[in-house]
């Protein structure tokens, strides 16, 4: 069974209180810390094109809000995606 869930996550909350810059570290932080909490799992895998996304516009200036889909695979791991990509 795999549960597949999308969220959009409002990663200016990881930042918003802090100095502005490395707000692209604290908004991964913010990633992993949010999927932990809702998918009740400590072993997660960011996708390098979801930390690409956050990191595309550089260091002091990360999207606010990232829209991602969570995946629990068959082997107890939580993968964080984008979108419109699937699992291997």
């Amino acid at each position: 069974m795999r549960d597949e869930r999308i969220y959009t996550i409002p990663l200016w909350r990881s930042w918003v209180s802090g100095r502005g810059y490395r707000r692209a570290n604290k908004a991964v932080r913010y990633l992993i810390k949010f999927v932990s909490r809702h998918m009740r799992s400590m072993d997660i895998k960011v996708s390098p094109k979801v930390n690409e996304i956050i990191w595309s516009r550089g260091i002091r200036n990360p999207p606010r809000r990232i829209k991602v889909k969570v995946v629990l695979g068959s082997d107890q791991v939580v993968y964080v995606l984008p979108v419109d990509e699937d699992v291997e």
